[in-house]
Formats: C-alpha cells, sequence, structure tokens
C-alpha cells in the first residue's frame, strides 16, 4: 500500500504581456494558494518571463476525454458562425 504524502498539485498559467493570453507552463505542489503562486514564481518566472501567474489546483479542472473527441466536437462542425474563415484581418491588429 502506496501512501501519498505530498502536498496538493496545482496547474500554472502565465501571461508573458499584458493583454495577451495565460499559458499553461506547469504544475507545482504546495499546500496552499499563496504558496502555489509562490512556487510558480519561482519555478517558471526565474527570467522575468511573466506579468501575471493563475494556479488552479488540478483537482479543479475539468475536461473532455480524448477518447470522445468525434462526438464531443462533432455537432460544431455544422456551426460557421463559429468559424471565422469570411473575416479580414484589419491591418495593425496585434495580438489577436
Amino acid at each position: 500500500m502506496s501512501v501519498d504524502n505530498q502536498w496538493p498539485l496545482w496547474e500554472v498559467f502565465i501571461q508573458s504581456k499584458t493583454g495577451l493570453p495565460y499559458k499553461h507552463s506547469g504544475s507545482v505542489h504546495a499546500p496552499d494558494g499563496e504558496m502555489a503562486l509562490q512556487n510558480a514564481r519561482d519555478t517558471y518566472t526565474r527570467r522575468m518571463e511573466g506579468t501575471s501567474i493563475w494556479v488552479v489546483p488540478t483537482d479543479a479542472i475539468v475536461a473532455s476525454s480524448p477518447d470522445d473527441s468525434g462526438s464531443f466536437f462533432d455537432p460544431s462542425d455544422d456551426k460557421a458562425y463559429r468559424h471565422p474563415t469570411f473575416y479580414v484581418m484589419p491591418e495593425g491588429a496585434k495580438h489577436i
């Protein structure tokens, strides 16, 4: 019988510049959110890589299963308005 003595796992998301999306950077173990933020900062932003950090308990994330991808995403194929293929990007638009 194995006993898990590790702190809870937290997923780390970092925003590299204001206005850009957050990107998943990795995971850290911590007893609470404040310590998770500090561990994430120390682990993933040692070279000033970010302007903001999110930490989320791993067990709070709800995700679809890759095995269900066909049936889960299939209904959106018939909704052309969800695919901006007709949209022309304006000149000078950044971070879109």
